[in-house]
């Protein structure tokens, strides 16, 4: 029996566009929007030190600067870099509803900067009752070792929780270690994908 909820976060709770931070950067960068956003894919490396906690903010914002040859103050580099999300309000209804009868955890690919901009930004998704952040433990998705700690958080075996997430090397890391997935998509009736795993989703009477 499901007991507990592991969800990701970009894509499925908040939903994210880089292209706007490209966008910006390129507007005060010798580098178009296709040349900066090609510059940052061929240095994932650089996103995977600063999202397992490795460098620092301003260590990551020098980083991407000299990278992409924009002028941009560490300000409104922040700026640019975090307001990129938006709610994806029938999941967090969703989620809202069943929270009093499952643990809630998110488990999430994230980095001091946006997790602190989406803490104040977006309260409405705080409804977790623990997080597992890749900057604060050091690991990111696929990494087996974060879905145990996920697991931990909710003090359930792994058939006992079921994991959402956008990403199928994310979904299939989860399958391995015996836990129940659902792969998110826009298009993904969420509803009917948590019945079909018998979570309750009536209308809590308390």
């Amino acid at each position: 029996m499901i007991k507990a909820i592991i969800s990701d976060m970009g894509q499925v709770v908040l939903w994210f566009d880089n292209r706007q931070f490209y966008r910006r950067l390129s507007q005060v960068s010798s580098l178009d929007e296709e040349e900066i956003r090609q510059r940052v894919r061929d240095h994932f490396d650089l996103i995977e030190l600063f999202d397992t906690g490795q460098i620092s903010a301003q260590e990551f914002y020098l980083k991407v600067i000299n990278l992409t040859q924009a002028n941009l103050t560490f300000e409104a580099f922040q700026e640019a870099y975090c307001d990129v999300f938006s709610p994806n309000y029938s999941v967090i209804e969703i989620l809202k509803k069943i929270k009093n009868r499952y643990r809630l955890i998110l488990l999430s690919n994230t980095d001091c900067l946006r997790f602190s901009f989406i803490q104040q930004r977006f309260p409405e998704i705080m409804i977790f009752d623990s997080l597992v952040l890749s900057y604060q433990v050091g690991l990111m998705k696929p990494h087996p070792q974060i879905y145990r700690l996920a697991l931990q958080a909710a003090q359930v075996e792994p058939p006992e929780a079921l994991f959402i997430d956008d990403l199928e090397e994310n979904i299939r890391t989860a399958e391995t270690l015996g836990l129940a997935t659902i792969l998110y998509r826009p298009e993904t009736d969420l509803v009917q994908a948590l019945l079909s795993y018998g979570i309750d989703l009536s209308s809590d009477s308390t």
